[in-house]
C-alpha cells in the first residue's frame, strides 16, 4: 500500500491554510503532521481522507501497483479524530454494528469483543454512548477505526482525553500499526511524535 500526498494546497475563501505539502508513505512506515495550532494538520487529515477536497495538488492511493478511487479506499482506511461523532443514544455495539455495514466489514461479532477489551471497554458493549466519559468515547472510536484491520490508520490527536492506561494502548495500537501497514498522526505532542518516522510540517 501507498499514499503519495502531491503539492496539496488548501484555500478558504482568501485564507492559505495549506501550500505545496507533498510527502509518500509505504506500508511499514509511519509519519507525523506537526504545526502550530490552527495551522492546518486536521485540513491536510481531511483532505487525506477524502472528506473535503484540495484547493490543487493530489492524493493518490496504490495498493499491488493499481489506482484505487476513493470508494474502495474507505475500506482501507481507519480514523480517529475529535470531530468524528457518535451516536449518543445508541450502545457501543449498535455504533459498531451501524458503522460497519457502511464499511462492508462482515463477522464482526469477535472482533467487537476483542477490541473492546482490547481498549479496556468489554463490558460496556451494551450501555448507551451517553453514558460514556470521553475518555471512553476516546477509546470506542479506536474500537471503530481497527474493526475493519485498516491498512492505512489516521490519528487526529491520538491521545487526546486519555488517561495514562489508555494513552499505553494507544501506544502499542501505534507500534503494531506501523509494522506492516501505514500510519499517519497529526499531533504536537512531543511523546505522540516517536512513533513517526518523519515529520510533515504545516505552518499557514
Amino acid at each position: 500500500m501507498k499514499l503519495i500526498a502531491e503539492k496539496i494546497s488548501k484555500n478558504f475563501e482568501d485564507k492559505k491554510i495549506l501550500r505545496d505539502i507533498s510527502f509518500e508513505l509505504s506500508s511499514g512506515s509511519a509519519a507525523s503532521i506537526v504545526g502550530p495550532n490552527g495551522s492546518g494538520k486536521t485540513t491536510l487529515v481531511r483532505i487525506i481522507c477524502g472528506l473535503i477536497r484540495p484547493t490543487s495538488g493530489e492524493v493518490t492511493y496504490i495498493e499491488n501497483d493499481q489506482h484505487i478511487d476513493i470508494q474502495n479506499f474507505y475500506h482501507s482506511l481507519g480514523l480517529v479524530g475529535p470531530y468524528l461523532q457518535l451516536y449518543e443514544e445508541l450502545t457501543a455495539r449498535e455504533n459498531l454494528i451501524f458503522f460497519a455495514k457502511l464499511k462492508r466489514i462482515k463477522d464482526i461479532k469477535n472482533k467487537i469483543d476483542l477490541l473492546m477489551n482490547r481498549l479496556n471497554l468489554a463490558g460496556r458493549e451494551d450501555d448507551q454512548v451517553k453514558t460514556y466519559s470521553s475518555g471512553m468515547r476516546q477509546r470506542l472510536k479506536y474500537v471503530f477505526a481497527l474493526l475493519g484491520d485498516p491498512k492505512i490508520l489516521i490519528l487526529d490527536e491520538p491521545t487526546s482525553n486519555l488517561d495514562s492506561d489508555g494513552i499505553e494502548r494507544v501506544y502499542d495500537i501505534m507500534r503494531e500499526q506501523k509494522k506492516n501497514n501505514i500510519l499517519l498522526i497529526a499531533t504536537n505532542d512531543v511523546m505522540d511524535l516517536k512513533y513517526g518516522d518523519f515529520e510533515i510540517e504545516v505552518n499557514s
